[in-house]
């Protein structure tokens, strides 16, 4: 009884592993972008408003500057250490106000 009992847990792991692998908590990305863009994100000096953005307009700009193709001194040094995952989390937070 206690093998299949293992092998139900072990089993139900596996198959959750994917699931909980997708949720990506980005609470302390989304809280910093506060400080270069701005209260609200509403935009501080050359920074601009991220506030009202789409969601997929913003992960495509991250990965931009992720790559290189988009320069930004510090977007890009910022952007090199998160994944892809995380970047579509963080746009998905700051899109469109949410």
């Amino acid at each position: 009884m206690r093998h299949i009992i293992r092998a139900a847990l072990v089993l139900a792991l596996v198959l959750a592993g994917p699931a909980l692998a997708q949720t990506v908590d980005v609470t302390a990305l989304s809280a910093s972008c506060a400080t270069c863009h701005g209260p609200g994100l509403e935009g501080s000096g050359a920074m601009p408003s991220l506030k009202g953005r789409r969601a997929a307009d913003i992960a495509t700009a991250i990965k931009q500057f992720q790559s290189g193709e988009r320069p930004a001194t510090i977007m890009m040094r910022l952007s090199k250490g998160w994944s892809a995952a995380e970047i579509d989390a963080l746009a998905a937070k700051l899109g469109e106000g949410k």
